[in-house]
């Protein structure tokens, strides 16, 4: 099957991803090169992924202009070719067969770094499968030149550890490289590479939960492997694989978000999910933004998601509550790690959960929990939390928690404890999405699309207007905060039409939170009636540790599942 005829199957799908390839090639033609011949100098990907889009686009008989296919073409193919030549080539040196990350002034002169070739060596590869016989000769030349420094450079040659993205990684390109390569020995440590790492998430969950964006390393490098297989019994594993990636997916996703708690986070993902092109492509119920902050290589790659799957992303007529187990990998330690605890409440309107757990994770980039809502076209924030800042923290950069933070997740309702220590300077940071709201003492309720919030802090608090969200800090001392969502359709059974009728009525079920004796060691208290009529009780430091309960009885991980 030629790359041209693969777009014009007529399905929705190859519909979604010429309209990403269209997109990205008018934005690179209309970018303007700068004088190293490329046109990004902050990650060297950006360069490949665009050039491949522009240069599928000028191949093409409708997407663009005929009197802009030639140009494209020729403006692809240069990028291309410099971008492909920035590769090490001189072997026995220092990350041979790698690529610059950062290009930095003079890209030329870049030093190789680890990690762009993990997940552009395969793209590559599947890049000169689908269009050798459209590229000029020069570049077919670099290409399969680049893949030999590639395949020789051994990068993948390591084992499996961590269960990461990396890892993941490196097996799908054990996998296409010794079938390039004829090296049956690399395809089989990549076949049982595949089924060991499979075998992991199933039985324990993935140590990387709903990280971003480097999930999607692992759906590409998988799909990019399962494309190229020529093996059935190795193409049906992979295909398993990938299964279990997107009903991974799905059981966190509502129309385009992320919903729950992040190992991991970049400030493009943060408070906003704008990473959203593959989701675009598989489920498409929500709208394109024609901001990609991460294109990479959703417009080529595909696998269809199981049915199942794809039906339980998309029917969120009826409320779900999700609970799941995870577990940590900690390279060394031979004791098996304790398990990790998702929640999540997922609605059509609106979405809320998290980690009941507080985890260390790889630059402390955790997202404990948080309220999503359905992504929009121009990419706003669409989510809501409040966390204590830690380690990394950057105002206007609503990343980097502390530990000191106690949850109680039940539906719409999340209640959380701040027993912070004494002498903390930070204030206690909160994310709400742009709407309209109204502030009270101690309290704001606003409405946002077609979800009414209620924000109860235990003390006083400030607004400030960040780009596409209102920030909120509050008082350092010992705290709580309870955020209470309710959709406009549940507020009008209720007899509630406005947002002030809305606050009025929300003012009088206001939580009740006290600080036992001790000051910053005291036991902290939260009690809060819900809307539904529900006891919620939460209890930081007593002798018994922290006890969450709902109506009268401690909250239970018993039906939480892998």
């Amino acid at each position: 099957m030629t790359a041209q005829l693969h777009y014009k199957l007529d399905n929705p799908y190859a519909y979604r991803q010429r309209e990403i390839i269209r997109n990205a090639a008018s934005e690179a033609l209309e970018l303007p090169l700068q004088d190293s011949g490329l046109w990004f100098h902050d990650d060297v990907r950006n360069n490949f992924y665009y050039a491949c889009y522009l240069f599928a686009a000028a191949v093409d008989d409708e997407m663009l202009p005929e009197s802009d296919r030639e140009p494209a073409r020729q403006k692809a193919e240069a990028v291309l070719l410099e971008t492909v030549l920035l590769q090490n080539r001189q072997p026995e040196t220092h990350l041979y067969g790698h690529w610059p990350l950062g290009l930095g002034l003079l890209p030329r002169e870049a030093a190789p770094h680890e990690l762009p070739v993990e997940i552009m060596g395969s793209l590559l590869v599947w890049f000169c499968k689908y269009y050798k016989s459209q590229l000029s000769a020069a570049l077919r030349v670099a290409v399969h030149t680049a893949t030999g420094h590639i395949y020789r450079s051994g990068f993948f040659r390591k084992e499996v550890v961590h269960y990461g993205h990396h890892e993941a990684k490196y097996t799908a390109a054990k996998l296409i490289f010794g079938q390039v390569f004829e090296d049956e020995e690399l395809r089989q440590d990549g076949l049982a590479g595949l089924k060991q790492t499979l075998d992991y998430i199933k039985n324990h969950g993935m140590p990387e939960y709903g990280s971003l964006p480097w999930f999607w390393h692992w759906v590409q490098a998988f799909t990019c492997a399962w494309e190229l297989e020529e093996d059935s019994a190795v193409r049906a594993a992979l295909s398993e694989m990938l299964d279990h990636l997107w009903h991974e997916r799905a059981a966190f996703y509502l129309r385009g978000a992320w919903v729950g708690a992040h190992s991991r986070g970049w400030p493009h993902d943060v408070p906003a999910d704008r990473n959203v092109l593959h989701d675009y492509v598989q489920f498409g119920n929500f709208p394109l933004s024609r901001s990609m902050p991460r294109t990479e290589y959703a417009g080529f790659l595909f696998y269809e998601a199981p049915a199942q799957a794809r039906e339980r992303a998309l029917d969120r007529r009826n409320p779900i509550e999700v609970q799941k187990l995870t577990q940590k990998v900690v390279p060394g330690d031979a004791q098996p790690q304790p398990h990790l605890h998702s929640y999540a409440y997922i609605t059509e309107e609106y979405a809320a959960g998290g980690l009941w757990e507080r985890v260390e994770e790889f630059d402390n980039e955790q997202l404990r929990w948080a309220y999503s809502l359905p992504v929009s076209a121009e990419g706003d924030v669409n989510r809501l939390f409040f966390f204590h800042p830690g380690e990394g923290y950057r105002a206007g950069d609503p990343r980097h928690q502390s530990p000191y933070m106690e949850v109680l997740y039940y539906k719409g309702t999340v209640l959380s404890l701040f027993p912070v220590p004494e002498g903390t300077d930070n204030p206690i940071v909160g994310v709400l999405p742009e709407g309209e709201w109204q502030q009270q003492e101690q309290a704001v309720y606003g409405l946002v699309k077609d979800v009414y919030f209620a924000v109860w802090l235990s003390h006083a608090y400030q607004l400030v207007s960040r780009e596409g969200y209102l920030e909120v800090t509050a008082s350092v001392e010992p705290g709580a905060v309870a955020v209470e969502a309710v959709t406009a359709k549940e507020a009008a059974a209720a007899g509630l039409y406005s947002l002030t009728e809305f606050a009025d009525a929300m003012s009088a079920r206001k939580p009740a939170f006290t600080v036992g004796a001790g000051g910053a060691e005291a036991a902290l208290l939260l009690a809060h009636t819900t809307f539904t009529g529900d006891l919620l009780r939460l209890e930081a430091g007593t002798d018994h540790g922290t006890v969450a309960a709902v109506n009268g009885s401690p909250v239970s991980f018993g039906e939480y599942k892998v």
